[in-house]
């Protein structure tokens, strides 16, 4: 070192909370062919759309966004919906050329987009792999048509298997969605159902236990008595049983709730979600979350289609709220994120709940979660009976 040169102070440079669980994107398509009757998600069928408009409302909240959090790289985009498979390539394209401009993309970034396997959106495909999407999320829901029938769905159960070895043609990693635990669904019915899933060789699925959720067409079959021989307790813990022990010994153990993946193949963008990062929300009905200023918000979008378009349209913004969460709340929106992975949550980041580890110990006792290495799991135990035990710990 020469004489008189000095070294520059050390600065530490602390890393934001959200980092552990990265940046992503999240861009709602609001449009269906049909409403599903189980499906509570924010999804309108429309008779005409003009995707140029959508195009440029996106590309105007993408770049509005980019200039409140600029700087960040993005670790993942997923284009949800209602059916995203209904955009244009051009559309798609668009997109993520907007979030290419108001971010840097890390070297393994994941876009994904959901997909009805009907033969129409199969052949659209190639073009959203033109377009810079490498994941493709395939909502098949049943495997036969009976059952795809009673689920309001509008492809069979072969243009399903058509659709799907289109996709593993196509892009680098495909997903399979199913609900289970569906109207006189048997045992072996579902252990049947679940071998021929896992015998496509998808590196992914997410399987969900069928809910019956108010304001849906289900909802008020059930109220009226109309939606029968659904699996009662007992039969519901059989198909969860059979769910784990078949995935594990296929090597696509659960890594969270309902969703099951080989080695490397998990979903980057929910592990965002899971892991407490922050995303953007782009679309009607999406949600975010910011780090601003070093505290966490939430961030809502205006739900109406057109309503939204009209509001990015006039030159403002597609939000509807925002709130700025306390340090309690933000922990306990990090400990009902983490604990639905098997790998759990950091109690480091949990410091605003100082009863928490009373109450996990009483837990521990019970068989239903463990605390080592610094994380807080749920157990085999305790993971299906997950919002019992946050009820515990968040008493």
């Amino acid at each position: 070192m020469a004489d008189g040169a000095r070294l520059s102070p050390v600065v530490e440079v602390r890393r934001e909370d959200w980092e552990a669980g990265g940046f992503g994107l999240y861009v709602h398509w609001p449009f269906c062919q049909a409403k599903c009757p189980y499906c509570d998600f924010n999804s309108h069928v429309a008779r005409s759309i003009d995707q140029g408009r959508w195009a440029r409302a996106y590309e105007a909240e993408i770049a509005r966004a980019g200039h409140e959090v600029p700087g960040r790289v993005l670790r993942s985009i997923f284009l949800g919906g209602g059916t995203p498979s209904l955009m244009e390539p051009e559309t798609v394209e668009a997109v993520i050329g907007a979030a290419r401009g108001a971010w840097g993309f890390s070297n393994d970034i994941e876009i994904t987009m959901e997909a009805n396997p009907t033969s129409v959106e199969a052949g659209r495909f190639r073009g959203y792999r033109a377009a810079g999407v490498n994941r493709l999320s395939l909502g098949v829901q049943a495997l036969n048509d009976r059952d795809l029938q009673r689920l309001g769905r509008l492809h069979s159960a072969e243009e399903a298997a058509a659709a799907f070895g289109i996709a593993r043609d196509t892009f680098e990693r495909v997903s399979l969605d199913l609900i289970y635990a569906r109207q006189g669904q048997t045992p072996e019915a579902w252990e049947a159902e679940l071998r021929e899933a896992l015998g496509l060789a998808a590196g992914h699925l997410s399987l969900y236990q069928l809910t019956i959720e108010e304001g849906t067409a289900f909802g008020d079959r059930f109220a009226a008595g109309k939606l029968r021989d659904l699996p009662d307790e007992d039969r519901a813990a059989d198909l969860w049983d059979i769910t784990q022990r078949l995935t594990e010994a296929a090597g696509l153990p659960a890594y969270e709730v309902s969703n099951h993946a080989a080695p490397g193949q998990e979903s980057r963008h929910n592990l965002v979600y899971w892991q407490g990062g922050d995303w953007v929300g782009v679309g009607p009905g999406a949600h975010g979350r910011l780090t601003l200023g070093g505290v966490r918000t939430g961030v809502e979008t205006e739900r109406a289609p057109g309503r939204w378009l009209q509001m990015v349209e006039q030159g403002g913004t597609g939000e509807s709220a925002r709130e700025r969460l306390s340090e309690v709340e933000a922990a306990e929106e990090r400990l009902m994120m983490g604990l639905r992975l098997a790998d759990g949550v950091e109690m480091g980041r949990l410091g605003a709940l100082p009863e928490l580890a009373g109450r996990a110990e009483a837990l521990t006792g019970m068989g239903l979660v463990s605390h080592e290495d610094g994380r807080l799991r749920t157990t085999a135990a305790g993971r299906p009976l997950l919002n019992a035990v946050l009820r515990e710990l968040l008493a």
